[in-house]
């Protein structure tokens, strides 16, 4: 897909494919705070050479159109939960799933926390200048444990329907796992207390209506998820040699950028 740069405005601006902000790019070795996104850490173990240039050389990929309509799911999933969250009752997902004691979370900070892109869940990774951060769904709550559950929307329109045995098993859905288990290890690394199950909320349009009349219709599934935090800490360690070291490490050979960018040197 060719993508054009544009302004806050709209307006077709020069794209230079390099960052402007030189607070997004990380100088090896360098004391100041730096913040790393739940999306740039799954960008590091799916293409070390792309996260780098990335996050060390400031490379700008190209940008990608939102995706409106998952957003407005999204949107109304999160007012429904809102007005339960205000009532602490329980959401009629969970009574049909039998689990009645499940409320959302009520939290001061909840707006914060789903707010990706300036603020989010944040960590300070151990004792260094990395700050970990990452911007959830929801959270719900067990009211008999008072443990913590993590929540992600997920927007789709399949044929299929949706199988909670099969349905984390995609190799497509590997980094929805990787997100949960990465937003489970900031709860827990704030000082929450999570349960030992997240739960992804699936919603699938039905392509098989006999039109369309005005809406879609969405069948709704919750995925549980047994989340594991154990595998973070190391692989943050990784990343973070990493951006420190003065060399750009080797891509991923099934990398698609990096097939293209090659492919493109060897012409110009």
């Amino acid at each position: 897909m060719i993508n054009l740069k544009r302004n806050s405005k709209l307006e077709l601006v020069e794209a230079k494919g390099i960052r402007s902000r030189s607070s997004s790019i990380y100088n090896p070795n360098q004391l100041e705070d730096f913040k790393i996104s739940r999306g740039k850490f799954n960008d590091f173990l799916t293409c070390q050479r792309c996260f780098y240039l990335d996050r060390v050389k400031g490379f700008q990929s190209p940008g990608m159109p939102g995706w409106s309509l998952n957003e407005t799911t999204d949107i109304l999933l999160k007012k429904e939960f809102d007005a339960c969250r205000a009532e602490q009752k329980p959401h009629r997902i969970f009574i049909e799933n039998g689990l009645e004691h499940l409320v959302p979370f009520n939290h001061p900070e909840m707006d914060n926390w789903r707010n990706s892109l300036s603020k989010g869940l944040m960590s300070r990774f151990k004792e260094t200048n990395i700050i970990l951060s990452g911007g959830i769904d929801d959270i719900w709550q067990d009211t008999k444990t008072k443990n913590l559950i993590v929540v992600d929307y997920k927007s789709q329109a399949s044929n299929y329907e949706v199988r909670t045995d099969y349905y984390l098993a995609s190799p497509y859905h590997e980094g929805y796992k990787i997100q949960m288990d990465f937003y489970n290890y900031l709860l827990t690394a704030m000082g929450f207390k999570v349960g030992t199950l997240s739960y992804f909320l699936v919603v699938n349009a039905n392509r098989g209506a006999d039109g369309f009349h005005g809406k879609l219709d969405f069948s709704e599934t919750l995925v549980p998820y047994p989340h594991n935090i154990t595998w973070i800490t190391s692989k943050v360690d990784e990343m973070i040699e990493l951006i420190n070291q003065k060399t750009v490490p080797e891509s991923n050979p099934s990398c698609e950028n990096c097939a293209y960018s090659n492919q493109r040197a060897k012409i110009d």
